[in-house]
């Protein structure tokens, strides 16, 4: 579990991290650099989720030996099956990192939502829908992993 204390704000209790693969965790199915390490360090303090469209079919050879669950979703709706997953978990306790048009309600509906840009961009609606934007997935992590970092963003 990771608690994060946010002057003005509702504290959090995250103990689920929630990512989506092509365009936050890789790139045409290859993981970006430094991604593994990250994912392997956070997951001795929450649970790790990738559930993704598997655009490129990659994503169980490219999170294989990682400590974290994989769910490829079916055509159709997927915005609202993201939605549906985290609630199942208890949206109040998921943070949750994505780019594209069907990340966004998680990021919106998550105790924590993080867009990432990176190469291949970040729809405009998932970045409204998002608590705080990095540049790439491994600030996203990184943030998640120092949590202060998180409080000197999101104080009022």
């Amino acid at each position: 579990m990771i608690e994060i204390s946010i002057p003005e704000s509702p504290s959090l209790a995250l103990e689920h991290l929630v990512l989506d693969f092509n365009g936050t965790l890789a790139c045409d199915g290859v993981l970006f650099p430094g991604v593994g390490e990250r994912l392997r360090a956070l997951s001795e303090r929450l649970q790790v989720h990738v559930v993704t469209a598997d655009t490129f079919g990659q994503a169980k050879e490219a999170l294989r030996g990682l400590p974290c669950t994989l769910t490829v979703l079916g055509a159709g709706r997927q915005a609202e099956a993201k939605r549906a997953y985290i609630e199942r978990l208890g949206a109040a306790a998921c943070a949750c990192v994505g780019n594209g048009r069907n990340d966004r309600l998680m990021l919106e509906h998550a105790a924590l939502g993080i867009a990432v840009i990176q190469g291949e961009g970040a729809a405009a609606t998932t970045l409204a829908a998002a608590d705080v934007v990095a540049p790439c997935v491994q600030d996203a992590l990184d943030l998640i992993a120092n949590p202060l970092r998180l409080v000197a963003t999101l104080r009022e």
